[in-house]
């Protein structure tokens, strides 16, 4: 979605995301703490258990059987299979604990202190509903130059229209004659040329105005071609068929 893109960068768009938190519903089903706060300690012990088990099975008396070697290797063993013991009563006791607490509980029957907000999803709906509108705009500008493209490159339809966002242009305003003109700088591919005065021609055929003014936009590429508005041009949104006296004979 390149135009949302570019609205982020120049608007401040993410900006318009608050991190305000707003109160949760009552009913609403949520983890008990106590019972988070177990299964993440029967989990970091449980992480703990099968290293120590496989050292344990690893264990083995190198070379001949010594009275100083066997007494160091047993200490060792006992050792660590006391400490595995010790692991597996503890896993053991917190899955219990665990077990006999109710994984779910409704927030209302919640603690007050172990309550706990969420983030407010107002700003983000209309964040999302920015960045939608500005992809339906893109959507037929992106199908005019798909269309000029070659059949190889049509691939490329909105990576062109991304790099028109971020390129320079002039803007030349011409009270006479009613019009702000747009003009775009030549790209260095012919090939992409042709498709951004394409572009420019559709655009141009909306006759849409430039908000809080009455000049009507005209885009053009920077060689100065005129741009020939085509038959079949893209139209405004809000554009509608009025029906003629000739749809309605007397």
């Amino acid at each position: 979605m390149a135009s949302s893109y570019r609205l982020q960068e120049h608007y401040a768009l993410d900006r318009l995301l608050s991190y305000q938190v707003e109160p949760m519903d009552e009913t609403t089903k949520v983890v008990i703490p106590a019972w988070r706060k177990l299964d993440r300690m029967v989990r970091s012990l449980a992480a703990k258990l099968p290293p120590k088990l496989a050292r344990f099975g690893a264990m083995n008396l190198p070379g001949a059987i010594e009275p100083e070697a066997m007494e160091k290797f047993l200490q060792k063993k006992a050792a660590l299979q006391q400490d595995i013991e010790q692991i597996q009563t503890q896993l053991h006791k917190l899955k219990t604990e665990r077990a006999n607490l109710h994984h779910h509980l409704s927030l209302g029957r919640v603690p007050q202190s172990e309550r706990f907000d969420r983030l407010s999803s107002g700003s983000k709906d209309l964040v999302d509903t920015i960045k939608l509108v500005a992809y339906r705009a893109e959507t037929p500008m992106a199908q005019v130059v798909r269309e000029t493209l070659p059949h190889w490159r049509q691939d490329e339809e909105r990576r062109l229209l991304q790099s028109l966002y971020g390129s320079e242009a002039d803007l030349i305003p011409n009270e006479a004659t009613g019009t702000l003109t747009v003009r775009l700088h030549y790209p260095a591919n012919a090939m992409l040329a042709g498709a951004v005065h394409r572009l420019c021609a559709e655009l141009t055929a909306t006759e849409t105005v430039f908000p809080t003014t009455k000049l009507r936009l005209v885009y053009q590429l920077a060689d100065g071609r005129p741009v020939e508005v085509p038959t079949n041009h893209l139209q405004p949104a809000d554009s509608a068929h009025k029906p003629s006296p000739e749809d309605h004979p007397a």
